[in-house]
C-alpha cells in the first residue's frame, strides 16, 4: 500500500498551497475538498501531477472536477 501524503504550506502572506502525493487519479481532489472548504473554499489555481493522470478514467474525472469548480 502506498503512503498517501498531504502537505500544506502557508507562506508569510497567508497564501496556502496543498500538495498531495501517493494518490493516483483524481482522488487527490476529493481527498482535499474538505480541507479546501475549511480554508475558505477559494481556489486560485490547481496544478495536477502525473499521478492525477495515471488512472484510466482521469479525463472524465477531470471534467467532473472542472465543472464542479465553476
Amino acid at each position: 500500500m502506498r503512503l498517501e501524503e498531504i502537505e500544506v504550506t502557508i507562506d508569510p502572506s497567508g497564501k496556502v498551497a496543498i500538495r498531495v502525493q501517493g494518490v493516483e487519479g483524481m482522488g487527490c481532489v476529493d481527498l482535499t475538498a474538505d480541507l479546501e472548504k475549511a480554508l475558505g473554499g477559494e481556489i486560485e489555481s490547481r496544478e495536477l501531477t502525473a499521478e492525477a493522470y495515471s488512472q484510466t478514467h482521469a479525463q472524465e474525472e477531470l471534467r467532473r472536477v472542472q465543472q464542479r469548480g465553476r
